[in-house]
């Protein structure tokens, strides 16, 4: 995003899009004077927790009065705000193993993500991620929001407004010494934190042997009290462990949503480096 974060300031760009080279990717800025250089890139969860709203507007519009038909699916890695938009809108919801390979299946599917900047906007044409039409989606958001005045950054109040603040980050261990991946799973198994940061940790989910409709993988969800959540996983493709966190804040205004959240992430991280050093 560096020459396009560059032209975006060169014209007071209003957004700023990008896509990676084989376009299966979607990256967003927006106009932040808090950030660096004037624009702040939203994450993977920002841009699909948008996308996914707009998608279940657009569903129950379509069904009128029947109510709302269809799901909304994303990785299990990915934020848990999804479900809540598909819950307000009466939509099915399903969270499965990372990959488009599993979110393309789910059944009804209106709208599927992953944290991973991977959208899948129009699954009747492109039943896979798709940087083109996830860019062709948000920028039609984009425009119907400034025909009423508003901005992207006024849109995503609203979605704390309405649905609470959905804060998350990732923590990624690379490692020389692959066992050394294993040797920190098979701890946490064999040690559970009874808390994370100082946040009690309400029960862990170990998905090794399946976990509901989820076939077996090499993970693990902690989830804590107040409604957040830990993945832990080797990653598929890197010398990695990849620690996701999530945290909501949904109590009190759009500003004391976002601090909770925020600080409820913080915890979950330098707790969670501590646990797997």
């Amino acid at each position: 995003m560096d020459l396009s974060f560059e032209e975006a300031r060169a014209v007071d760009a209003e957004l700023v899009i990008a896509n990676d080279p084989d376009a299966d990717r979607l990256a967003v800025a927006i106009p932040d004077p808090r950030a660096e250089g004037g624009y702040r890139r939203l994450s993977g969860n920002e841009v699909g927790l948008l996308l996914g709203w707009r998608a279940a507007r657009r569903a129950a519009d379509a069904s009128g009065d029947s109510g709302a038909n269809g799901a909304l699916a994303c990785s299990i890695v990915s934020s848990p705000g999804l479900e809540t938009v598909a819950r307000a809108y009466d939509l099915d919801f399903e969270a499965t193993l990372t990959g488009f390979k599993w979110i393309s299946r789910a059944p009804g599917l209106v709208f599927g993500f992953e944290e991973a900047l991977g959208y899948l906007v129009n699954p009747d044409t492109v039943r896979d991620k798709d940087g083109i039409s996830a860019a062709v989606a948000f920028l039609s958001l984009a425009a119907e929001l400034k025909a009423e005045g508003r901005t992207i950054t006024d849109h995503l109040d609203e979605f704390v407004e309405r649905f609470g603040c959905f804060a998350s980050t990732q923590v990624s261990l690379r490692v020389t010494d692959l066992s050394r991946i294993g040797a920190i799973m098979a701890r946490l198994r064999a040690e559970p934190p009874a808390s994370v940061g100082g946040i009690r940790v309400e029960r862990i989910e170990d998905l090794a042997d399946g976990f509901g409709a989820l076939p077996p993988s090499d993970v693990l969800r902690i989830v804590l009290e107040g409604g957040a959540r830990v993945m832990v996983r080797p990653s598929g493709t890197e010398p990695k462990l990849k620690v996701y966190i999530d945290a909501v804040g949904a109590e009190g205004s759009v500003d004391e949503r976002r601090a909770a959240a925020s600080a409820a992430v913080e915890a979950l991280e330098a707790g969670m480096r501590q646990l797997t050093s």
